[in-house]
């Protein structure tokens, strides 16, 4: 006998109760289906900020859980149908190139250059100019994810986003409102996931422990998706060519539009992690 449904509520119509053989929670969704991934998402989107835990530990680990749940294959078959269809994306995967300038050489740029302020940044900081170690791509999917790299820190300066944790808010935008308009749906979900989990998280965090900051870290959102959605392809810019240039000049020539300096320092630091101690 079933069960009288004529005062459900309107939003619950359609429910179905499913079952399934496996012992094991199972879904449609390969995302939902890796035990790493909830965690992670739970932990990292709920959680507070603390020195306790670097906030950029979490895309360092989430990069790793990704890349084992992400049919490889697939990713290879889509941007080989991706370059047959355009000639740009086909020369800028033969060309290969990396990048080997070092830390010395950005700070020989001329002062106010895109260049020097990237030296003085990982000068100042004691940083590297790796994000995370070398390694040499072996496939495209390789080579797509060493350049996103190598390129990132120099896209905060590009963009418009500053470097502390909201500030980040502007090149994860930026790639996920300018990937899809240039690569296919499937494709540009592939390559995009990283940014699409790392960014919400921030935004998350940000509302639910720190709304004091959350119109800020919206504002960087939306300098971020201005620039992708008016710029040129992102992901095939190489910048070391442009070092030497200040930052407008350098924006011009590489076809990057909307761009504007946006202050996400104040609205960082009231993120328990980078508060002074």
């Amino acid at each position: 006998m079933s069960k009288d449904k004529s005062n459900q509520p309107y939003l619950l119509r359609g429910l179905q109760s499913l079952t399934t053989k496996s012992s094991t929670l199972i879904s449609s969704s390969k995302y939902l289906n890796d035990p790493r991934l909830r965690d992670w998402i739970a932990t990292h989107f709920l959680r507070r900020s603390g020195k306790d835990r670097p906030t950029s530990a979490d895309a360092y680990q989430l990069y790793e859980f990704l890349f084992d749940v992400q049919d490889l294959e697939r990713i290879e078959d889509l941007f080989t149908q991706e370059r047959a269809r355009w000639p740009e994306l086909d020369a800028w995967f033969h060309e290969g190139f990396i990048s080997t300038f070092t830390k010395e050489d950005l700070l020989d740029c001329p002062q106010g250059s895109l260049g020097r302020i990237f030296g003085e940044y990982l000068r100042d900081n004691n940083f590297e100019l790796d994000i995370i170690e070398r390694f040499e791509p072996r496939t495209q999917y390789d080579y797509y994810r060493f350049r996103s790299g190598q390129t990132h820190d120099i896209e905060h300066i590009m963009f418009g986003g500053a470097f502390n944790i909201l500030g980040e808010l502007v090149p994860y935008y930026a790639r996920l409102s300018n990937v899809p308009r240039f690569l296919a749906p499937e494709l540009a979900a592939e390559v995009n996931l990283g940014q699409l989990l790392g960014a919400q998280r921030l935004l998350m965090r940000t509302a639910l422990h720190y709304q004091q900051s959350y119109l800020k870290a919206l504002e960087a959102t939306r300098v971020g998706m201005d620039v992708g959605l008016a710029s040129d392809p992102i992901f095939l810019i190489r910048y070391e060519d442009v070092l030497h240039l200040p930052v407008e000049e350098a924006r011009r020539i590489k076809g990057i539009r909307s761009a504007r300096e946006v202050d996400t320092l104040a609205a960082s630091l009231e993120w328990d992690e980078y508060r002074p101690d």
